[in-house]
């Protein structure tokens, strides 16, 4: 499923930028790109931070 349409980055690529230590939307959009342009996908970005800490563990509070 594509996560940001400007930069046409998907889940899967949210997902391994979260897991390889990602811990904001800001360092996601570093990484690959997702939410640099528009911004629409940000809420999606961090929801998927949140969900990600919340299943591995060490979850700690978010910064946006």
């Amino acid at each position: 499923m594509f996560v940001c349409l400007c930069n046409g980055v998907t889940s899967h690529v949210v997902t391994e930028v979260v897991a390889n230590g990602a811990r904001t939307s800001k360092q996601i959009a570093e990484a690959c790109g997702a939410g640099g342009d528009c911004g629409r996908c940000r809420r999606t970005l961090r929801a998927m931070i949140e969900a990600h800490f919340a299943v591995n563990g060490s979850a700690s509070k978010v910064s946006h």
